[in-house]
């Protein structure tokens, strides 16, 4: 991070989500690789997410009243964070209906819940494109490139035969790993 950079409310909650969503990404998805990658890889992302933490809160300081969030221009109910925008709303709602929903087709119809984390990935990625768009924000576009390619990879070496840890890896591993740096990339911009 620059010196004397303030960070915004929707800049510390955001790279906050991020972290932790990294983290679940990571942790519960290590699981299936084989000995002793599953502890190796759930420390490194523990170690990263530290580190990144870290960084977030020695460098959070409370913005300046005229600073807003160019995300959202600081003028919705919510200050200057994504919670008070009703779009923000109709994106996550419409992640969730379309999380659900589809890990409803692949679990219950489908019986193939290797490729659950392919689909999660997908659909996040998917509305890191619709945030992007609602509040002006390429980095979003990027990291849902990112997530939304990750998720089709994972489906693409299930069809190949590849097995539910290499989706995993894949798709879930290396889905945290984006958030990780898409977090990394907010504090140093």
């Amino acid at each position: 991070m620059s010196t004397g950079t303030v960070r915004n409310p929707g800049q510390v909650v955001g790279s906050l989500v991020a972290i932790v969503f990294g983290v679940v990404f990571v942790v519960v998805n290590s699981g299936g690789l084989a000995a002793p990658w599953p502890v190796l890889v759930r420390i490194a992302g523990l170690a990263v997410a530290a580190v990144l933490l870290v960084a977030l809160l020695a460098g959070r300081r409370r913005p300046a009243p005229a600073d807003t969030d160019r995300a959202g221009g600081g003028d919705g109910p919510g200050g200057s964070t994504f919670f008070g925008y009703r779009r923000f709303w109709l994106i996550v709602a419409a992640e969730a209906v379309a999380l659900f929903a589809g890990l409803y087709v692949i679990n219950g119809v489908l019986g193939h819940p290797e490729v659950a984390v392919a689909w999660i990935a997908v659909v996040v990625g998917v509305h890191f494109f619709g945030l992007g768009w609602a509040f002006r924000l390429g980095r979003f576009h990027l990291l849902g490139a990112a997530m939304t390619a990750l998720g089709v990879a994972g489906f693409v070496l299930d069809a190949a035969g590849a097995g539910a840890p290499v989706v995993s890896l894949v798709s879930g591993v290396l889905s945290g790993v984006a958030l990780f740096a898409a977090a990394g990339y907010s504090l140093v911009r």
